[in-house]
C-alpha cells in the first residue's frame, strides 16, 4: 500500500478526520478526536496502529516489519513498516482493529453517533 491508499482507507471509515497536530510529516487519523493511526511521511512509509496488548506481542513475533510503537505506549501501539512483506489485506485488518479498539473505548453516546454516520 502507498500513502494515498492508506489515507483513502482510513477516511472511508465513519467519523474519521485527518490532521498534522505534531509536525508536517506525521499524518494523524482520529475518530471522535481519538487517534487510531499515525502515518510517517518522512523516510520509509510506516504507520502506528493501536492494538490489543496480547495481539501486539503476537504480531511482533510473527512479522519482522512490526515493532513496538515508536514514540507511543509500547504496550498498546505497534509501528508497522509498510513494505512488500505486509499485504494490503492484512494492513487493512490491522487498521480496522485499531479503529474498532478506539471506537469501543468511546462513551456509548459517541458510538451511537458513529453508527449513524456509517449508514
Amino acid at each position: 500500500m502507498n500513502i494515498e491508499e492508506i489515507r483513502e482507507y482510513c477516511l472511508a471509515k465513519p467519523a474519521v478526520t485527518e490532521s498534522f497536530p505534531f509536525d508536517e510529516v506525521t499524518l494523524v487519523f482520529k475518530v471522535m478526536n481519538k487517534m487510531f493511526a499515525l502515518v510517517s511521511l518522512d523516510g520509509d512509509l510506516s504507520i502506528n496502529l493501536k492494538c490489543d496488548p496480547e495481539k501486539a506481542i503476537f504480531l511482533r513475533d510473527q512479522y519482522p516489519s512490526v515493532t513496538p510503537g515508536y514514540h507511543m505506549n509500547k504496550k498498546h501501539w505497534n509501528s508497522i513498516l509498510v513494505n512488500s512483506f505486509i499485504s494490503e489485506k492484512i494492513l487493512n485488518e490491522w487498521i480496522d482493529h485499531s479503529y474498532n479498539l478506539v471506537v469501543s473505548s468511546l462513551p456509548r453516546k459517541l458510538q451511537l453517533e458513529i453508527q449513524s454516520c456509517g449508514k
